[in-house]
């Protein structure tokens, strides 16, 4: 087995206590600390060491941060490629390692703190409710990158399933219409979450029919929208008297 040299690291959504322990060792450890500056707080490339090099890859190509990668791996060093939230969301992680493979460097990924996750928190909400919701869809609205037909938000809403609607804060008018041609009334509780983690965060809670006029300025990139469909459901059976399990008879 290859030692591995580039590491995918979730760097969770802004908040710099929002890394995984693996993460934040690899970003002390690595020799290039190659970071999306538009959206992973300097704070967390503060943690480089003195003599590793650090790069915002917001200005590069694809091509320029492989030949980075690839200058350091040439020299026996380690890469720590940070990305926002989670690199298994709507990140590029696909098309970068498929270059190392190529080259027959050994990558891993390392998970972090998706929005979805960190909105629910700021919001004070659960995304499974017993005998509500016990499913949550993770999706986009279409933009300059399209979605397949069968996964547009009109017919997702049919479910009735929380949903989490990433990247689509700029055409907020479009999610609603959608949602609500899937069958979700204008009552439903929607929150927008907005640059989660970082200094001056927006938390909206509203519904589907005010949303779009609730949204402040600037909200436009970088924020989460949770769709909270139903009212009331059950109490969890775990902590029930009557419900027994391998750890209480």
């Amino acid at each position: 087995m290859h030692k591995v040299q580039v590491y995918f690291i979730g760097a969770g959504t802004g908040d710099p206590e929002l890394i995984t322990v693996k993460g934040k060792r690899l970003i002390q450890e690595a020799d290039l600390v190659l970071y999306a500056g538009s959206l992973v707080p300097q704070a967390l490339v503060t943690e480089a060491k003195p003599e590793a090099r650090v790069e915002d890859s917001s200005p590069m190509t694809l091509e320029q941060t492989h030949a980075l990668i690839m200058a350091t791996v040439a020299q026996g060093g380690m890469v720590a490629r940070v990305h926002t939230g989670d690199p298994s969301l709507y990140g590029a992680v696909r098309e970068q390692a498929r270059l190392l493979e190529v080259e027959s460097v050994a990558w891993e990924q390392v998970p972090g703190v998706s929005a979805v996750f960190a909105a629910a928190g700021a919001a004070k909400e659960s995304l499974t409710i017993p005998e509500l919701r016990q499913s949550l869809i993770v999706t986009r609205a279409p933009g300059r990158t399209p979605v397949p037909e069968s996964e547009s938000l009109r017919s997702l809403a049919a479910h009735k399933a929380a949903m989490a609607v990433y990247l689509s804060g700029s055409d907020v008018e479009t999610v609603v219409s959608e949602l609500q041609a899937g069958g979700l009334d204008g009552e439903t509780l929607i929150i927008a979450a907005h640059r989660l983690g970082w200094p001056g965060e927006k938390v909206v809670r509203s519904t589907l029919a005010e949303i779009a006029e609730d949204m402040e300025p600037g909200m436009e990139r970088q924020t989460v929208f949770l769709i909270l469909p139903g009212e009331g459901g059950g109490v969890s059976r775990l902590y029930a008297e009557g419900f027994s399990h391998g750890f209480r008879p």
